[in-house]
């Protein structure tokens, strides 16, 4: 028996932004997030925000996130920040005609309300050339989450986007 319980499944077509709500619960401690992008027509970064209890997302400056870019057409790069208003550069899609990404996502802790909430990434990208980064970034405030929005750097619409959110249970 699989250790994954898949919670949510959406699916979405030209938006720009995708909130997924209702989803964190106190069942989970660790969650999994893979997510599926179509052509956005542009290149941008897609980035991630958390959405509290209330339903609020949370646009203050209170995320940390460091990441490694890895290119297949020029060196590696790491960019790192610190009080920024959602966690960045979790894919990379291109511009060209028949680009996309994916990205898988782990987030621990979302729904404890006396602890920060951290995440780790990955993603892949095909762009002219293909591209992958890993991140790592936490939210620092200590409130129950309750779901997550996906974004992106320009506002641009995405194609299609299909994101599954799964619980990870621990067995003692």
């Amino acid at each position: 028996m699989s250790n994954l319980r898949l919670i949510n499944e959406t699916s979405a077509s030209s938006v720009a932004t995708l909130n997924i709500t209702d989803v964190f619960s106190e069942d989970f401690d660790i969650y999994k997030i893979a997510v599926n992008l179509g052509e956005i027509g542009t290149s941008a970064y897609i980035n991630f925000r958390l959405i509290n209890s209330s339903g609020s997302v949370i646009t203050a400056s209170n995320y940390d996130r460091a990441a490694l870019q890895m290119n297949s057409d020029n060196p590696f790069g790491e960019a790192k920040s610190t009080n920024i208003s959602y966690l960045n550069y979790l894919a990379d899609v291109g511009a060209t005609s028949n680009t996309g990404a994916g990205f898988v996502s782990y987030i621990f802790n979302p729904y404890s309300s006396s602890s920060y909430t951290f995440s780790i990434s990955q993603s892949s990208s095909v762009r002219p050339n293909h591209r992958s980064m890993k991140n790592i970034g936490v939210l620092k405030q200590t409130a129950s989450m309750g779901g997550f929005q996906i974004l992106n750097t320009g506002n641009y619409t995405f194609d299609s986007i299909l994101v599954k959110t799964y619980g990870l249970r621990v067995d003692s």
